[in-house]
């Protein structure tokens, strides 16, 4: 089988929970195909240069080989996987175009990482009938009251693919109720073989939070530590954190900005318990079940997929979860996400809870378990056989041409258009 993946993300290095579950079942893909055969390829977006980015290539430099460049683009060889850096993101289609031209895969998977839905657009029309959906972040979905880029075009192509996969039950349902079509569930077994030590600790460790930022709800946990002065808090940034948030976290003498660490058990290793107060909505929560794995007791928020990342395991708090986002955009090019006043009192009773060193026990031994019952369920192969149980998808519809519309139509088009070229001509 050949399958040809594309996503608007690092892949060399890998960033972020959906990049390395998709390169998790493609290396299980690659390893059923014949020794020496490329039978998985990858269509990414290029990380700019920058120093973290070098410090994780120097990490992971066995994993991966450069294979020369080709029309714009850096190859990379993993194993049987052939990687395509786009050197310029306006080209990542017209890259995808050409090796979907030249590999001819069975399967063309398409990440929900991908800004403005063009990957999608372009496999449906290079690969029609071929595309699978990967539905890993609300967020980047063409529909449902967490996208940031709504587009009816786009999730008609969703539900004319061959195949939809969603990363949890509550994804699913996300997707069956904004769609209108169904996903095959099928966790990523990212977390790995083990062993997983025990790494709890009731009298040592910090409170902590990963990727503190607006969207991950950075506002209840310096609530928090401004609660529990006494407590150590510490927090590993990441892709959301801005220089604003730095500033708000430093400005608490008893949090500590932890340093990057290449496992999150080193992360883990000095927490007593973990934040999950996400405020958007969540497909899963891959952090969540990596610390209960590890024993470190989770309060996470009641947003999207975490209620059942948790497992049943306390504590569960309720969140006024974000509804919209302005049209203003932070440092990372995010937008603006308008926060509602949050009640802190369910954390605290959290916190307070696990001061006694019995119910600290209970919590964390109960959560181990259901973490260890659950990640032990998991099959790396279930892709590789979901694919080849899949037959070919609708042919998808072009968008409506300008001609196709009736003479009311236009004449309405062609007026919006003008307005916002006068609105964008005005000074701002």
């Amino acid at each position: 089988m050949r399958v040809l993946l594309t996503a608007n993300a690092s892949y060399v290095p890998p960033r972020g929970g959906a990049t390395r579950s998709n390169l998790l079942w493609l290396e299980h893909i690659a390893a059923a195909s014949p020794p020496g055969e490329i039978a998985c390829q990858v269509v990414a977006a290029a990380l700019p240069d920058s120093a973290a980015k070098r410090e994780q290539m120097a990490r992971e430099s066995q994993n991966w080989e450069t294979a020369g460049n080709v029309a714009g683009a850096r190859r990379w060889r993993r194993g049987g996987i052939l990687v395509y850096e786009a050197a310029e993101r306006s080209g990542q289609a017209a890259l995808l175009r050409r090796q979907v031209h030249e590999l001819q895969p069975d399967w063309v998977l398409v990440s929900s990482e991908d800004l403005g839905h063009v990957l999608l657009r372009e496999a449906q029309h290079s690969a029609p009938g071929r595309v699978v959906y990967l539905a890993h972040t609300p967020q980047f979905f063409p529909f449902g009251p967490a996208s940031w880029n709504p587009d009816t075009h786009a999730t008609e192509l969703v539900r004319r693919a061959a195949g939809v996969v969603a990363i949890g039950r509550h994804t699913a349902a996300y997707i069956r109720k904004h769609a209108g079509c169904d996903a095959a569930v099928i966790h990523p077994p990212i977390y790995g073989g083990g062993p997983f030590p025990n790494l709890s600790s009731f009298a040592g460790g910090l409170i902590t939070m990963v990727n503190p930022c607006a969207v991950k709800g950075i506002s209840i946990f310096l609530a928090l530590a401004g609660r529990f002065p006494r407590r150590g808090f510490g927090v590993l940034p990441g892709w959301g954190t801005t220089a604003a948030d730095r500033a708000n976290l430093s400005a608490h003498p008893n949090i500590r900005i932890l340093p990057n660490c290449p496992h999150i058990s080193e992360f883990l290793a000095r927490t007593r318990a973990l934040l999950m107060p996400s405020l958007w909505y969540e497909g899963f929560g891959l952090t969540v079940m990596e610390a209960m794995l590890h024993g470190i007791p989770v309060i996470a928020s009641d947003a999207g997929g975490l209620v059942e990342a948790k497992m049943g395991t306390p504590f569960i708090a309720p969140v006024c979860a974000i509804e919209r986002y302005e049209p203003v955009f932070d440092e990372h090019a995010l937008p603006k996400p308008v926060i509602e006043p949050q009640d802190p009192g369910p954390w605290v009773e959290a916190l307070e809870a696990l001061e006694d060193r019995e119910r600290y026990g209970q919590v964390s031994a109960v959560s181990r378990e259901a973490a260890t019952r659950f990640v032990g369920s998991l099959d790396a192969g279930r892709m590789l056989r979901y694919l080849q149980t899949l037959g070919p998808g609708e042919a998808a519809p072009e968008p409506a041409s300008l001609a196709s519309l009736s003479a009311e139509k236009r004449a309405l088009l062609l007026r919006r258009i003008r307005s916002r070229t006068t609105a964008a001509a005005e000074p701002r």
